[in-house]
């Protein structure tokens, strides 16, 4: 496992509440999608939410037990811990209208693995790593100044021309390829970044270079764009189920 993984497992085993926070906002809208697509409207959305919350205590609890032998990706595991939370959600009711006790489950090995019940479709696979993308953009906006970081909205998030962004920000069209440049930049490093933290297998790690998110300039833009209107809108549309509850 790579130092920037195990780094990250090491401060979510002694407990640092900005790195489970970190994984609420980076994965909880991909968990809740998921919860809301396996329950089917069974699940309200409070609920939903409840077992968002625990999946990820679940998983901060038990990824210092991964093993790297068994070559299970991060986002398999996850998906694992959601289905047994899910599971024991719905054991709980299950036994309650019978009026009798129910099977504890716990967490084990079988979350080292591929475990069967849970089996990653291609729009899971895809939202978990859109929203390590969105992360970065994210981060790569923390450590840009204003204009630097408008200028990269405006051109590649938005579709804006060049010359249509410096006359509307009242800069120069080369100070706008300057500054589209230098955010590129930050947003290749972050991507490589987020991307090795929460990633177990080699794997999980070339899907930047399958996104077209390494090399040509024009193919890492279009991809960027692409994969930021698709997790934003899974992003509005959580939102929007949180307020109408």
């Amino acid at each position: 496992m790579n130092p920037l993984t195990t780094g990250f497992i090491r401060r979510l085993r002694d407990r640092d509440e900005a790195a489970w926070f970190e994984l609420w906002e980076v994965f909880g809208p991909v968990i809740r999608h998921q919860l809301h697509r396996w329950g089917r409207g069974s699940v309200g959305v409070e609920t939903v939410r409840d077992l968002t919350q625990e999946t990820l205590a679940a998983l901060s609890g038990a990824i210092d037990r991964y093993d790297p032998s068994r070559g299970a990706r991060f986002s398999t595991w996850l998906l694992s811990i959601a289905k047994h939370v899910l599971g024991d959600e719905l054991d709980r009711r299950n036994a309650k209208k019978r009026n009798s006790g129910r099977r504890a489950l716990s967490l084990d090995e079988n979350f080292m693995g591929e475990w069967g019940g849970a089996q990653a479709d291609e729009l899971y696979e895809r939202n978990v790593f859109q929203a390590k993308v969105h992360a970065a953009i994210r981060a790569a906006e923390a450590d840009a100044d204003f204009v630097q970081f408008q200028v990269f909205r405006m051109r590649i998030l938005d579709d804006v021309q060049g010359k249509d962004v410096a006359e509307q920000l009242g800069i120069s069209q080369p100070t706008v390829t300057r500054h589209l440049q230098r955010v590129r930049g930050m947003l290749r490093e972050r991507l490589a970044t987020i991307v090795a933290t929460y990633s177990f297998t080699e794997a999980e790690r070339r899907e930047l270079d399958h996104a077209g998110l390494v090399g040509d300039d024009a193919l890492f833009d279009e991809a960027i764009a692409d994969i930021w209107h698709r997790q934003s809108e899974l992003i509005r549309e959580d939102e929007i189920r949180a307020v109408r509850g």
